[in-house]
């Protein structure tokens, strides 16, 4: 088996460098139907993240290899039982869609180097190295097809096994067992996997790469250049040749690169930086946005993990992502028997729950006029505004000079008139008498 996985892989390899070549010096135009796959992403606003793989086991999140420095000859036997009995796709999709959720983004390779599905140009993957010896994307993407959710691949640029992912970056480097080899070799095995993974398993949804960072030089203070060359206009011209409208993204935390569909915004919303590693303002592009966010504080499997966020805290930040003209991606972590966390399933739900009743404030909107704050958000669908309130305490909304000709201002549920006044000293509106909601009350503004 080991022979035939290495002659095909060989086999692919060629062809993908001569298939690069052809794409290398090519500018990259979306095509009619990434620009369609764009604009149905948009609209879309959110999606489930997976972080799954042989590190639920440890049950120490999904740098556990790192965090720990654990030998690549012992990390390597955890594999050999990883049997995720209980995984069930379609439960899984299920309870995507009861939850509101319009697609799934799911690691198909973390930075430990272990792929969770079937490849041929390693042996270091779910079906070859587990007892399980099945394939969990194939199962996703049938069952996402059955049930019209889109399929995403997060892919991990980085990899703490192999060793031609050299030069090393700044990340693994106290783990036991690392050796050196050809940059140009690992390049050479993820035009092959990504090959895999984009002509194996259906129409996709698109590409989410990470680890970009890990070869960005250090002084201690700063960031500075990268270390290597990840052949991007090569990466990206396969994607896009393959499956035109499969949507790339990249989290780097920078700008958009040629050839990228889309921008993400790790546990930050777009322009923000809480987190010390925050895209700045003037490097947001015009391309579709995407937050993506932990319900707890890890996104793999942690089993001492105690920050479950609450489900006003999660719904909060679904509706300023919104407000923000962006997507939220909001993360689970299962379990290593396959099965998705009671309380992760129980937060998911409530957001269902509430999106059911206020879908058309979130689905299909834009930013809206009125810029965010903590105690309000605006999206916006057509000539309606919707202002989300999310300080119950409240009464009196007022705000700076806002450039609207308003028909009338309006409770979404009840429908019932708020008074307003719109002039040159700004926007004001009495909610006084409004009956609030203590997660979101929803006005509708109707514009002329």
């Amino acid at each position: 088996m080991k022979a035939i996985k290495k002659l095909i892989g060989v086999l692919i390899f060629c062809s993908t460098i001569l298939f690069s070549i052809c794409l290398s010096a090519q500018d990259y135009v979306p095509a009619l139907e990434n620009l369609e796959a764009r604009k149905w992403f948009q609209e879309a606003k959110f999606g489930l993240f997976v972080h799954w793989g042989v590190y639920s086991i440890l049950g120490d999140g999904e740098w556990v290899m790192n965090n720990q420095n654990i030998a690549i000859d012992e990390y390597e036997k955890l594999p050999t039982f990883f049997n995720p009995i209980d995984f069930d796709p379609e439960a899984w999709v299920s309870m995507v869609k009861e939850a509101g959720m319009k697609y799934i983004t799911i690691t198909s390779r973390h930075h430990d180097g272990f792929s969770m599905f079937d490849s041929k140009a390693t042996d270091y993957d779910i079906v070859d190295a587990t007892p399980y010896g099945k394939d969990i994307l194939k199962a996703l993407a049938e069952e996402c097809r059955k049930q019209d959710i889109k399929l995403f691949f997060y892919y991990s640029l980085l990899d703490w096994n192999r060793d031609d992912y050299f030069p090393r970056g700044r990340t693994g480097t106290k783990i036991p067992g690392r050796g050196t080899g050809l940059w140009e070799d690992y390049i050479a095995f993820m035009k092959i996997q990504l090959t895999e993974l984009l002509t194996n398993y259906g129409d996709i949804g698109g590409i989410w790469f990470d680890g970009h960072w890990d070869q960005k030089e250090w002084d201690g203070e700063k960031f500075g250049k990268l270390k290597v060359d990840w052949h991007y206009d090569e990466i990206y011209g396969l994607i896009h040749e393959l499956q035109p409208q499969a949507l790339i993204g990249n989290n780097h935390h920078i700008g958009v690169i040629n050839g990228e569909d889309f921008q993400m915004f790790e546990k930050d919303l777009p322009g923000k930086n809480t987190t010390g590693w925050g895209t700045a303002s003037d490097q947001i592009g015009s391309v579709p946005l995407e937050v993506c966010e932990t319900i707890n504080g890890s996104w793999g499997f942690n089993l001492q993990d105690r920050k479950h966020k609450s489900d006003k805290e999660l719904i909060h930040y679904l509706i300023k992502a919104a407000g923000y003209g962006s997507n939220m991606l909001l993360n689970v972590g299962p379990m290593p028997n396959g099965k998705i966390q009671p309380k992760h399933q129980t937060s998911l739900k409530a957001i269902g729950k509430w999106l059911a009743s206020n879908a058309k404030s979130i689905y299909g909107t834009q930013r809206g006029p009125i810029a965010p704050t903590d105690d309000f958000v605006s999206t916006q669908k057509g000539k309606t505004v919707y202002l989300h309130i999310l300080n119950p305490k409240l009464n009196i909304i007022h705000m700076g000079s806002v450039p609207l000709k308003i028909k009338n201002i309006r409770s979404l549920n009840s429908q019932n008139s708020i008074p307003f006044r719109n002039d040159k000293f700004g926007l004001v509106l009495d909610i006084s008498k409004l009956t609030k909601d203590n997660i979101d009350t929803v006005i509708q503004i109707e514009l002329k």
